[in-house]
């Protein structure tokens, strides 16, 4: 086992009643565990990241579930610190949405850019209701070929659960996916469900909930994916 830790920071506000928030080092831990590495993982408040300078120390990040966070702010400035500074990022359910509204913001200039959650009135509102909320829910979801999420996951065709009622606004769909970043996963209904950033070494979100299977026994790829790109990205 390497002895020298990988150092993971959770973006989000954590609660103990969440179920992601449960499962999340569990499954950092059985990853860890799958690949005889060692991992230190830290909360970090969406409210206590005022600056990028408590982000400096870590090889990765996972954006969590339970949004909206206390500072969506803060949640953002870690989204583009990741991207910006290519270390590794996985975001699911609430990171997924967050990492949508960064890139709209940061990327495509898009000022104006809002979580419909937080700010249901606005014009460029990215993210809004999903036609049908997936509380309690799981799915089948197709990935995209030769894409970081297929590659972790070893198939086309994946089964996941879901407590998540806001995704991307298809009105902005195609504006936001016709550049860096692209999907990578749909329902059977073409619904967009993962997205993955190109030319960075691992920038991955999904409205999925992968950590779930953890309380399971089960390790998440997507925490194997993440702890490897983490020990590349660090080697």
């Amino acid at each position: 086992m390497n002895d020298t830790p990988l150092h993971l920071a959770l973006i989000g506000d954590y609660n103990p009643d969440v179920i992601a928030h449960q499962a999340i080092p569990v499954a950092l831990q059985q990853a860890a565990h799958a690949l005889r590495l060692s991992v230190e993982v830290r909360w970090l408040g969406t409210d206590t990241i005022t600056s990028t300078a408590s982000l400096h120390g870590f090889d990765g990040f996972w954006c969590v579930p339970a949004s909206p966070y206390r500072d969506t702010e803060g949640a953002l400035r870690a989204v583009q610190f990741a991207r910006e500074q290519r270390r590794p990022f996985l975001g699911t359910c609430g990171g997924f949405q967050h990492a949508v509204l960064e890139y709209a913001r940061n990327v495509l200039g898009w000022a104006d850019a809002q979580h419909g959650e937080l700010v249901p009135d606005a014009k460029r509102a990215v993210i809004t209701p999903l036609s049908c909320a997936l509380v309690e829910a799981s799915d089948t979801v197709r990935l995209e070929p030769n894409t970081l999420i297929t590659q972790a996951y070893g198939s086309l065709d994946i089964h996941e659960g879901y407590r998540c009622s806001f995704g991307i606004n298809p009105e902005f769909a195609h504006a936001l996916l016709d550049g860096e970043m692209i999907p990578s996963g749909h329902n059977a209904a073409g619904e967009l469900r993962a997205m993955e950033l190109l030319n960075h070494p691992f920038f991955v979100a999904t409205l999925f909930q992968p950590e779930r299977a953890a309380l399971k026994g089960t390790t998440p790829p997507l925490a194997i994916a993440l702890l490897k790109a983490c020990r590349e990205a660090s080697a």
